[in-house]
């Protein structure tokens, strides 16, 4: 393989020593020290400062940021190198995830990953297309022998690109260890990577962690956003506090060069000058990436698509990060003095900033003048374990609510209060009500059972059967289940409250509709106004899938085959776009004159165009394109090509 990056002499390599050396001697903790004599070089145009647009241990949606994102100024076809003497030990293809990817194995027993590809260097990418047709796949994940495609440091072993799930030109670049844990790339001693710029915090998040606790006389979860002084983030005022809370923050990382939001790894917490909490995100376990939604605020992050960090550990967090934190980050407020906390924010090159503000002791009251009207007349939510209910007064002689629970009914009185609302707080872990009444108006949260983590259970019903695995649950959920058949006749299952699983739960859906097609009906959750397909499996009359959210859900029926647009189709070349209106394209399959023709698919545009075996060999004759649905209907195009 070409070597692109060639040190002209043994000077050069001198210089990048000494680097790396200075770049270990400036961090002084041992947590984040670069590793010693690693010698790695950087894997596009080392030498050079990289602009990034992720780091390692960045909040994405639904998981952890496992490397790099080298951002290659919006342009394909960057030589991508080598970092250190090796083989390539895995290749694949496919039209989401990383796209084109390489893994390369090293001495010391390290992996590298280079994602989203464009192409291969023409050894390894001659195998791979020999093998697509050999198995007649488009998408494909191959192993190779340790002698079959070794490489040495500065090899050129493909070239950038925005393959697969990628957001615009770059490469995704991964360093992971023999036990397959992936570790910070910055730790190889990486000084095209320039930063200067500590993190930035925005917000501040307080939130009561028991039904006992208060933020400003009220119980809930409340933000603030934070003033900057210099690298000091602050709140002028004083946070009245009671009880057991714990803090969130919106903060990211800036490196040089580069616009992008990058993520926060190591976090302190200190009260009164006393550290309690501690997050160092320096290795990530591949098999934990749904966890990621125990170390941010889930529901804001569904919601709002806003990724808080958390600083405190909820019961189902078992990740790492944490090994030298003295304590959980909840803190017991101090009832007779007033709290100073400070944060403590570092990127990997040390630069720090702080959050500092107060917490004023305030024994919770239960009038408060400068309570918030209600918006609605009876609203209610779920935070945690307690059931929040929101009322406007309809009595001034009587606030009591009703209760009702297995047809024994029980008043409640407002936990707080003024004369524009009332707010009710449930200890669901006590009970779990069928109804609450005030007035004339109710709620009914439809709770059917207490599902505890950790354990395998079970859940019936005339409707909907439920199976939770041993350890699918982060924490202790108030299962709430629903079924009703709107007035545009969609038959809609609900699963609640709003809660993500560390893996699918089954679910056998019992409809009340009849069904014609079956094999072209499956389930589909319902996003606002549109239909994600989650799939399904028909058997005597019910429908089993596998979620691994709660949500709404329904039963389509998906008659429309997909959508083929040609853009050209020519003896060179085939190029046409694809697309489906409701379940999503499944498989798609070319062929001319009878022989297969391999397509290469980007899910993010739908457009599939054609890569010839041979380069010499012409597309001519019977051209034909095949598309179909994950219901099962086909589109065919036809076309001979002179």
């Amino acid at each position: 393989m070409k070597n692109y990056w060639n040190l002209k002499s043994s000077k050069a390599g001198v210089i990048l020593f000494f680097l790396a050396r200075l770049a270990a001697a400036q961090f002084s903790e041992p947590d984040i020290n670069v590793v010693k004599g690693s010698n790695y070089v950087f894997p596009i145009r080392p030498g050079n400062p990289a602009s990034l647009s992720g780091t390692m241990g960045e909040l994405r949606s639904t998981h952890f940021h496992t490397g790099l994102d080298i951002r290659t100024n919006n342009e394909i076809g960057w030589p991508v190198i080598a970092v250190q003497n090796g083989y390539i030990s895995r290749g694949g293809v496919s039209p989401t995830g990383y796209g084109n990817v390489l893994y390369v194995k090293h001495p010391d027993g390290n992996t590298t990953v280079y994602g989203h590809l464009d192409r291969f260097s023409e050894a390894v990418g001659d195998y791979i297309l020999k093998e697509r047709y050999r198995r007649k796949t488009s998408s494909i994940d191959l192993y190779f022998r340790e002698g079959q495609f070794p490489v040495k440091k500065g090899d050129t072993i493909a070239f950038a690109g925005n393959s697969g799930s990628s957001g615009g030109p770059h490469l995704h670049f991964d360093v992971r260890d023999p036990n397959n844990l992936a570790l910070n790339p910055l730790k190889y001693g990486f000084n095209e990577v320039r930063d200067n710029t500590p993190p930035v915090a925005t917000k501040i998040a307080f939130k009561t962690l028991d039904i006992n606790s208060r933020i400003n006389d009220r119980f809930g979860r409340f933000e603030f956003y934070l003033q900057r002084s210099g690298s000091d983030y602050l709140l002028s005022q004083p946070i009245l506090a009671a009880g057991t809370i714990g803090f969130e923050l919106l903060a990211h990382d800036v490196v040089d060069n580069a616009r992008f939001k990058c993520g926060v790894n190591n976090i302190e917490v200190y009260v009164d000058s006393v550290l309690i909490f501690k997050q160092n995100i320096e290795q990530l376990n591949l098999t934990q990436g749904r966890t990621i939604y125990t170390v941010m605020d889930f529901k804001k992050a569904a919601n709002e698509s806003t990724r808080f960090y958390k600083l405190y550990l909820e019961d189902g967090n078992n990740l790492r990060f944490y090994s030298n934190s003295p304590g959980n980050g909840k803190l017991s407020v101090n009832a007779t003095k007033q709290t100073h906390v400070k944060i403590v924010l570092k990127d990997f090159h040390v630069n720090t900033s702080t959050v500092r503000f107060r917490l004023k002791p305030s024994e919770p009251v239960r009038e408060i003048i400068t309570l918030e009207s209600a918006k609605t007349e009876l609203a209610w939510e779920i935070e945690d374990n307690t059931l929040v209910v929101t009322a406007k007064p309809c009595d001034p002689e009587n606030q009591m609510a009703m209760l009702y629970t297995r047809g024994v009914a029980a008043e409640l009185e407002p936990s707080y209060y003024n004369n524009t609302r009332d707010v009710y707080l449930i200890d669901l872990r006590k009970n779990l009500p069928d109804s609450i009444v005030l007035c004339d108006k109710s709620i009914v949260p439809n709770f059917k059972a207490l599902v505890p983590s950790g354990v395998e259970y079970k859940y019936y019903s005339d409707r909907m059967d439920i199976r939770f695995p041993d350890r699918a649950l982060y924490d202790t959920l108030y299962f709430m289940a629903k079924h009703e058949v709107k007035n545009d006749s969609l038959e809609i299952f609900s699963m609640g409250p709003l809660a993500a699983f560390s893996r699918g739960i089954t679910v056998t859906l019992k409809p009340v509709k009849a069904y014609a097609n079956p094999k072209a009906t499956g389930v589909y959750r319902i996003r606002g106004k549109s239909y994600a397909y989650e799939g399904g499996e028909w058997s005597q009359g019910k429908l089993t899938f596998y979620p691994r959210e709660t949500g709404d859900f329904t039963i389509l029926t998906d008659t429309v085959p997909p959508s083929i647009t040609r853009i050209y189709a020519n003896n060179q070349a085939v190029r046409f776009r694809i697309s489906d209106n409701l379940s999503g394209i499944a498989s798609y399959e070319a062929n001319i004159n009878g022989k297969w023709l391999l397509l290469n698919y980007d899910a993010k545009t739908g457009i599939i165009v054609s890569e010839r075996l041979n380069s010499k060999e012409l597309l001519k004759g019977d051209f034909e394109l095949t598309v179909t649905d994950q219901a099962g209907n086909k589109k065919t195009f036809t076309q001979k090509i002179p």
